[in-house]
């Protein structure tokens, strides 16, 4: 599916999320509070957007299962100048092809509902993590303010699906963005499952009214 969509991933991105998909990644990356020496690993790097804006780091590893991501995501690395700092992998992120605490950050941007486990993959971000390296996760929610939800719930799944659909030609992938959302934990519930993965200070925090989730933490 990730395959399929894959040539028209990044304009949907952009077009689905008028543009604010960029604030919430600057946003996350910020939280990491790189100096220019760390290796981050980006799991579920899809076409590298995450790679790409973690220019404060010395190093980053993406890690993701599609091949049509990653060579999409590799052009933009080679046309940004950045393949000597950049190394795209493919990989499982229930079995991350990294050496245990290799990573002084770890981040996984809207990926984390789509592994099959994500209590799995939440311990695989912390065995590569050192002790004492960040996590940054940006995960899709729902408001809380009735109106606001109410609006969006429509948007969600009526419009973007269509839309998708269209611009895509895989009805599917864009029907079970939805879907994966509504199946997610919410977030207290999400923010148990990084503690007991091995994570301290782990915060929730919403981010346009509660559309996406920034999870916070530092590995124990």
């Amino acid at each position: 599916m990730f395959d399929a969509i894959a040539p028209r991933y990044d304009l949907l991105n952009r077009l689905l999320s008028a543009g604010i998909d960029r604030r919430w990644r600057t946003r996350a990356i910020r939280t990491l509070q790189l100096t220019g020496r760390e290796t981050l690993v980006d799991v579920a790097t899809g076409t590298a957007d995450v790679a790409l804006a973690a220019d404060g780091a010395a190093r980053v590893i993406g890690v993701d299962f599609a091949g049509a991501m990653l060579a999409l995501g590799l052009k933009k690395v080679h046309r940004a100048g950045q393949e000597r700092r950049i190394a795209l992998v493919r990989g499982d992120a229930l079995r991350l092809p990294i050496a245990d605490g290799r990573a002084d950050a770890v981040t996984i941007a809207f990926g984390i509902r789509n592994v099959q486990s994500p209590e799995v993959g939440c311990a695989e971000m912390a065995r590569v993590l050192r002790r004492g390296g960040r996590l940054a996760i940006l995960e899709f929610g729902m408001p809380r303010v009735p109106g606001v939800r109410a609006l969006y719930e429509w948007y969600f799944s009526r419009v973007l699906p269509f839309i998708g659909s269209r611009i895509s030609g895989h009805g599917g992938a864009y029907s079970y963005l939805p879907a994966s959302v509504g199946s997610f934990p919410p977030p207290a519930e999400f923010v148990t499952v990084l503690r007991q993965a091995g994570f301290a200070d782990v915060r929730a925090v919403p981010l346009t009214f509660g559309i996406v989730y920034l999870y916070t933490a530092v590995k124990r």
